[in-house]
């Protein structure tokens, strides 16, 4: 079979509908619904000595006040922990509304259901809670002293310390000609979708069944845990995600206290409920990542080769763990990224603090192991005078060496083994993208103007396609028209065109003729979910392997039509064709006709399917083992994960007055396998990129010692414009097709924001020749290191003539 979409830069279906304003969001919902505010702690660590609601209860337009007290049976329990794991000691996960205690500021304390947002905000601002006040620890310095506790019963503010070591790596260390060692830091930052989190539910109390709508990652994940905490059959449960503004691994956790409050109340009140989340509450009270301290000892050789690695991580992952350790396992994990170090160690420390909570966001990890690889990386480069790009090329795992097993356990709990990959030849694409042999003379010229610029290089491997698996189902209507299901949830990914390109070569259909529907539990009520850059290997293995199926079954339908052998049949455009006999065809849309057998006859084509039209009164007009219809559902489930790669290059400006940080350019090489849909690729990585640079050199979530976020609205906390992001993001790439699937597909969605830290300070610090530490940077910042060390310079200088 020819190939046709796959692989072909066909533009998105989604977009024009959106584009016309026609996408139907949360808030859209439920127009009749009644409206949740939540009263949330404006504390971040106290005792909740009493909760005084009266003030609420005569309210005009209240409904309904809800706290702890009014929550029973399994609401009444914590919250899930999502992803135990044997080093996870100390889990804690919150109440979906605050028992005896608040750990953070935005932690919810108490529900208010009422008619509209309005009256709901001005009564929930009417509560009195009456609190006992206990001292908060912020950030990882007053988390590892442990002078206070978060919780009482986690001594020293330890979830976890996890090791993992393929060796002695001190013992290699101290054997190795060259030694260093970096103390690294990376700040809290978070994903700002456009859209907040969101819930609507309705309960049909005549069939009792339950509807939820909800702006989330995962539906069939809120709906196990909406079924488990109301006590209710999955069964009567139904989870339907709607257009979703932005997601980027906040709404990936399930439930959110929202989710299950907002269901409890529709039940509760027999009418629908909606919740909305304002800025303010996204910002203080879903979720944030990135925080970490890093400690880094490497011994290398004259090539600056890596003779051993050891690294030591101390990870924030605020007031409570619902998601378990998979960020900081992934940091560990993927820190190797290409390269493959003989002996190596990594040990991590998960630190509670009065934070909000730490879940995946883009890059899930991956951004601070690639800045504690790449900044190790150029500091043995600087320590021996060589090339950064040559001491990266004499680490690197060669093309023969796949598939390579860097003897370590991913977030998967399956062994850390790279697929496939090229990584001399993409350190080759992207040093002829960016420029770099030409950039020695590129500095020479800007010097001589008096401007300053440096150049940096970041290299990463992205663990993609993450199971446990994904399913999908196709049925060919009547009519022609294939209409295709799975379960997982679309945020902007462009889902429908790449899973519709699969569609259209697999079964042989027009691409325009493939309608595809993600994220709703009623028509595939088996899934897990959007995140870790699974989406294309698991779905989209998927959806090729029931398309396969349905193909099968339509040539064999076909063959007893055309009175022709299944061998000597192709499907173009939706017909099936005798090869050699023109004129010998049959459309799908007919043989979805005689693939359902029926007693009656509706119009010229179901005739051929009335059981009176049966030629053999022997035949069985359902085989066993069969069904009717022209449809089927199948699942993939991988061997483990797989992991694309890619490296980035940036030439930056730093201004000599204002230190203000300017991207000359930017070059990106990306290896996610075959290549779906070259245009949807390349605006991952714009987006990604473009997340990147927020992440490196402006977003930040500042709190104070009290526990309060000082910048939690958008006024105060600095995202990049378009006047800020590359005009012209130079891309290529590098395709090695993955043997662990059946499309030789590898992940691609986070690909783009990964090295983004590691990359700027990389070239900060060429353009400054002051050592880059702490990640992101803001001009402010940048100002006040070259005045410490312009000071330190004078220091030494002082010091040196005193000698003399």
């Amino acid at each position: 079979m020819t190939t046709k979409a796959f692989g072909a830069r066909v533009a998105r279906v989604e977009d024009e509908r959106f584009l016309r304003g026609r996408g139907r969001y949360l808030d859209d919902l439920a127009a009749d619904a009644l409206h949740v505010a939540l009263h949330r702690s404006p504390h971040a660590h106290a005792r909740i000595t009493d909760i005084d609601v009266e003030a609420v209860l005569d309210v005009d337009g209240v409904v309904a006040v809800y706290t702890y007290e009014d929550l029973t049976g399994a609401m009444a329990d914590p919250l899930p922990l999502l992803i135990p794991h044997p080093d996870l000691t100390h889990g804690r996960t919150q109440y979906a509304l605050a028992k005896d205690q608040v750990n953070y500021v935005g932690e919810a304390i108490a529900m208010v259901v009422a008619v509209d947002r309005y009256v709901a905000e001005d009564a929930a601002a009417r509560i009195v809670v009456s609190y006992e006040f206990l001292p908060p620890v912020v950030g990882l310095d007053a988390a590892r002293a442990a002078d206070h506790l978060v919780h009482d019963d986690v001594p020293g503010n330890l979830a976890a310390t996890s090791t993992q070591a393929t060796g002695d790596a001190m013992a290699a260390i101290s054997r190795a000609p060259h030694r260093l060692a970096l103390d690294l830091d990376i700040e809290r930052s978070a994903c700002t979708p456009l859209e907040g989190r969101g819930t609507v539910a309705k309960w049909d109390t005549d069939n009792g069944r339950l509807e939820v709508w909800s702006s989330t990652q995962t539906s069939t994940g809120v709906r196990a845990a909406v079924a488990a905490k109301l006590g209710l059959d999955l069964s009567v449960v139904d989870v339907i995600t709607p257009d979703v503004g932005g997601g980027f691994g906040v709404k990936v956790v399930h439930p959110w206290p929202e989710e299950v409050l907002v269901p409890m109340a529709a039940m509760a009140l027999g009418r629908p409920v909606k919740f909305t989340e304002d800025r303010r509450e996204h910002f203080i009270s879903a979720a944030h990542e990135r925080a970490q301290q890093q400690h880094v000892e490497v011994g290398f050789d004259d090539d600056g080769r890596i003779l051993g690695l050891d690294v030591e991580i101390w990870h924030d992952n605020g007031a409570y763990i619902p998601y378990g350790l998979i960020v900081p396992i992934i940091t560990t994990t993927q820190l190797l990224g290409p390269y493959k170090p003989p002996v190596y160690k990594a040990t991590f420390h998960s630190l509670y603090t009065n934070t909000v909570i730490v879940t995946p966001y883009r890059g899930a990890g991956r951004p601070q192991g690639v800045y504690a690889m790449e900044r190790t990386m150029d500091a043995i480069a600087a320590a021996l005078g060589k090339d950064r790009a040559e001491v990266r090329a004499a680490n690197f795992i060669q093309p023969d060496e796949f598939p390579y097993d860097q003897g370590l356990i991913f977030q998967d709990g399956k062994p850390l083994i790279y697929d496939s990959g090229d990584f001399p030849q993409m350190l080759d694409k992207v040093k002829a993208l960016v420029g770099w042999d030409e950039f020695a003379a590129f500095r020479d010229e800007m010097r001589a103007e008096g401007r300053r610029v440096g150049i940096g290089l970041a290299c990463y491997v992205e663990g993609t396609g993450v199971g446990p698996y994904e399913g999908g189902h196709i049925q060919v209507e009547t009519t022609g028209k294939v209409k295709v299901s799975t379960g997982l949830t679309t945020q902007g990914q462009g889902h429908q065109t790449v899973f519709a390109q699969i569609v259209a070569d697999e079964l042989g259909v027009r691409f325009e003729d493939v309608e595809v529907v993600t994220g709703d539990t009623r028509r595939m009520p088996y899934a897990v979910g959007t995140y870790a850059s699974r989406a294309a290997v698991m779905s989209g293995s998927a959806i090729a392997l029931t398309a396969r199926s349905v193909r099968r079954k339509a040539l064999e339908l076909a063959a007893e039509a055309l009175e022709a052998n299944v061998d000597d049949l192709e499907i173009r455009d939706g017909v099936v064709e005798v090869r050699g006999a023109p004129g010998a065809q049959i459309s799908l849309g007919t043989l979805a006709v005689l693939s359902n057998p029926l007693r009656y006859a509706f119009d010229e084509a179901s005739k051929a399917a009335t059981q009176f039209s049966v030629g053999d009164p022997d035949k069985v007009p359902v085989p066993e083992g069969t069904s009717p219809g022209l449809e089927s559902r199948d699942f993939y489930s991988p061997p483990r994960s797989t992991f694309a790669s890619g490296m980035h290059a940036v030439i930056v400006e730093t201004d000599p007055d204002t230190a203000e940080i300017r991207i000359l350019k930017y070059a990106v090489v990306h290896d996610c396998g075959r290549l779906i849909n070259p245009m949807i690729v390349e605006g991952q990585i714009h987006g990604g990129v473009a997340q990147g640079v927020g992440g490196a050199l402006y977003e930040r979530m500042v709190y104070d010692e009290h526990g309060q976020l000082l910048n939690a609205s958008f006024m105060d906390f600095l995202m990049p414009y378009v006047t800020e992001v590359p005009e012209t993001i130079d891309v290529d790439h590098l395709e090695t097709p993955s043997p662990l699937n059946p499309l030789g597909i590898k992940g691609a969605g986070e690909a783009g924001v990964i090295p983004s830290a590691a990359v700027f300070a990389s070239a900060i610090e060429d353009a400054e020749g002051i050592v880059i530490t702490r990640m992101p940077i803001s001009p402010s910042e940048l100002y006040d290191l070259r005045r410490t060390h312009a000071g330190s310079d004078e220091a030494a200088v002082a010091a040196v003539e005193g000698d003399s």
